[in-house]
């Protein structure tokens, strides 16, 4: 088991590295819905502290996608994601704090949402050969 953690470890160190931007974005993506998907899992097997340190990572790359954000370009879009983003940092705390599995999951279909339009972007500009 050991081994599959490490190959793991080493196969998303690459991935980041190799990243580009948006690709990057995505990664990160996935990374807070994952958490948020054993969080509540560990909410189940009331590990308490596995549930903690898997919502306050959840958290910490919400906001990490925050710094992401360029308002100067975004514009409106930019302002209307961060406004998102606060809000699922807030109710991810507060998710925490109660063990409440659906405000897990009512975190989890909004950053679906946003990555599916991210998904598609991505598609987009690489048809168009702008990544």
């Amino acid at each position: 088991m050991n081994a599959v953690h490490q190959y793991q470890k080493v196969n998303t160190q690459t991935s980041v590295v190799d990243a580009d931007p948006h690709r990057l974005i995505q990664l990160l993506l996935d990374g807070a819905l994952e958490r948020m998907a054993m969080a509540k899992s560990r909410i189940t097997a009331k590990d308490y502290e596995g549930k903690n340190n898997l919502l306050n990572k959840s958290i910490e790359i919400v906001g990490g996608l925050r710094g992401f954000l360029n308002h100067d370009k975004g514009g409106e879009l930019s302002k209307n994601l961060e406004a998102l983003y606060d809000y699922i940092e807030r109710r991810l705390f507060e998710a925490n704090v109660r063990n409440d599995v659906t405000m897990i999951d009512e975190c989890g279909r909004l950053l679906r949402e946003v990555k599916q339009g991210w998904d598609g972007i991505r598609a987009e500009a690489i048809e168009k050969r702008l990544i």
